[in-house]
C-alpha cells in the first residue's frame, strides 16, 4: 500500500471517527438528563407519591421505576438539608458558600446544594434563604450532585419544599418561577419583608446563559 493511499485513508477515516466520538460524548452527557425526564414522566403516569417521614417503599431505582407504592423519604441531613417531594430531591446543603468565589462554590456543589453566604439562614424571621445547585450535563466533572436540580422547572405555584435546619422542618410553598439572564443578581440581593426561600440553577441545563429561579414562602415550622 502506497504512502499516498495511506494518507487518503487516514483523512477519510479521521472525520468519521471524530464525529462518532462526538456523538458518543453527547449521548453520555445527555443520558442523565433524559433519565430524569423519563423517571418524572413515569412517576406522573403511575401517580406515585413521595412521602416525607412516612411509611412506604424505600427509595431505590427499583422503587422509582417499577412499583406504584409510595416512596418514603428520610432527609439525608437534618442539620441543613433540602427535600422536594415532587421531584425526588433529597440532598444536604453546604452552608455559607461565597457566590463570588468560583472555586469555593464549585467545590461546595460536589457535596450538595449550596447556601449563599450573603443570604439568610432558614428562620421564621424575614429574610431570603438563597440556595443554588447544578442542573448539569457534565456529571463526570461535577460530582454526584451535578443533576440535583435537573427537574427544578417542574415546580409550580403551590408545590412544597422542605428545608431542614438544626433539626427543624421549615416548609415553604412555591409562589413563583422565572428565568432571568445569567448576570442578573436581583433574586439574591432583593430586599424582603417576609421569610422567603430562593432556589436557583442554570437554564438550559449545563449552560450559564440564564438562571432558573424558584421563589417560595415559609408556611410552617416544625
Amino acid at each position: 500500500m502506497s504512502l499516498t493511499h495511506v494518507k487518503k485513508k487516514f483523512w477519510t477515516v479521521l472525520p468519521n471517527t471524530l464525529i462518532g466520538c462526538g456523538v458518543v460524548l453527547l449521548l453520555v452527557a445527555v443520558i442523565p438528563y433524559l433519565r430524569d425526564e423519563a423517571w418524572y414522566f413515569i412517576k406522573q403516569r403511575k401517580g406515585q407519591e413521595f412521602i416525607l417521614g412516612g411509611t412506604g417503599q424505600q427509595d431505590s431505582v427499583f422503587a422509582r421505576y417499577l412499583t406504584t407504592r409510595p416512596i418514603a423519604l428520610e432527609p439525608v441531613d437534618r442539620q441543613f438539608g433540602i427535600v422536594i417531594e415532587k421531584i425526588g430531591v433529597n440532598a444536604p446543603v453546604v452552608a455559607d458558600v461565597a457566590v463570588s468565589d468560583a472555586q469555593a462554590y464549585k467545590t461546595a456543589l460536589r457535596y450538595g446544594v449550596a447556601h449563599a453566604a450573603s443570604s439568610a439562614y432558614p428562620s421564621p424571621e424575614p429574610g431570603n434563604v438563597y440556595l443554588f445547585a447544578h442542573s448539569s450535563l457534565n456529571f463526570w466533572g461535577l460530582g454526584s450532585y451535578a443533576q440535583v436540580f435537573n427537574l427544578l422547572r417542574k415546580l409550580e405555584v403551590g408545590d412544597t419544599i422542605h428545608i431542614f435546619y438544626r433539626g427543624r422542618d421549615l416548609e415553604y410553598r412555591v409562589r413563583g418561577r422565572e428565568v432571568v439572564p445569567g448576570f442578573n443578581t436581583y433574586a439574591l440581593t432583593r430586599p424582603v419583608i417576609e421569610p422567603l426561600l430562593t432556589l436557583q440553577t442554570c437554564d438550559p441545563p449545563g449552560t450559564t446563559l440564564n438562571r432558573l429561579v424558584v421563589t417560595a414562602k415559609l408556611v410552617s415550622t416544625k
